[in-house]
């Protein structure tokens, strides 16, 4: 469904910072993108939903395509509404001044032929995902938690009614309870609507318990791949990225600080 076809990305036609990535997305599936800050994830997300040109950043070689079309040089305007992909931005942009339902309702202005009477059916079955967000729907959105702007973004995304929704780092700044309550919806949201997700998170514990499959990002290359249980057992990424040794016990700051010396991927 959707090719990322070995991309190169420079910001300010200096930096360097994707190199060669290619990643292949099927439709109905979940996806992780795994690593840690400065990896290349958010990168990526934003390469293929044409956000780079707002930071300087370009494509400057490789290509990206849903359904066989190349998108690599279309507009974000023209990726969410004529093929689909959303993005919920990492750190719950949410405009503060409107209410629950507003934001909820200005999510639809991407959507293809959207009319009213789509608009309140998607509405309702956001609400029905999402009961709080109801209760809350007068709120002024500025005054919510951190766990209810988190639904409220997710919300919005959903009123574009997307093929592929890709979320950053949902799990962000959020109290453990309220991340596996997100990720429940997230999962249900998959399940019962067959959109296509992308997950870009440092929390590899949370994304691999719902993924499909995943991409581990290391300074801006793709350096494993595989299904997620598969990765999840895999030693490297037990120690490096869910914190654990070869015999389930948490290592210290002190043991694993040098890690990039011995990951065996690289």
């Amino acid at each position: 469904m959707l090719k990322v076809n070995n991309i190169e990305v420079f910001f300010v036609n200096v930096i360097h910072v994707l190199r060669g990535v290619t990643m292949i997305v099927e439709e109905g599936k979940i996806f992780s993108i795994l690593g840690t800050n400065g990896a290349g994830k958010s990168t990526t997300a934003k390469a293929i939903t044409g956000m780079l040109r707002t930071e300087e950043g370009e494509i400057t070689s490789g290509s990206i395509e849903i359904d066989g079309d190349r998108i690599d040089k279309m507009g974000p305007e023209d990726i969410v509404g004529k093929k689909g992909i959303v993005m919920v931005w990492e750190g719950r942009r949410i405009l503060e001044r409107l209410s629950v339902e507003e934001n909820l309702i200005i999510g639809a202005y991407a959507a293809p032929r959207s009319s009213w009477k789509k608009n309140k059916e998607q509405l309702e079955v956001i609400y029905g995902l999402f009961p709080k967000l109801k209760m809350l729907s007068s709120r002024t959105s500025g005054y919510l938690s951190g766990g209810e702007q988190q639904m409220a973004v997710v919300g919005s995304a959903l009123m574009a009614r997307p093929r592929v929704l890709i979320l950053d780092e949902p799990s962000m700044g959020l109290a453990p309870l309220v991340v596996k309550d997100i990720y429940e919806k997230i999962s249900r949201i998959n399940r019962e609507q067959g959109i296509t997700m992308i997950l870009v998170e440092q929390n590899a514990n949370m994304a691999l318990s719902i993924a499909d499959y995943g991409y581990v990002m290391e300074n801006g290359k793709i350096v494993l791949d595989g299904e997620a249980e598969k990765l999840k057992n895999n030693e490297d990424i037990k120690e490096f990225y869910l914190g654990l040794s070869q015999v389930g016990q948490k290592k210290s700051y002190r043991e694993v600080k040098h890690y990039k010396r011995r990951k065996r991927w690289l």
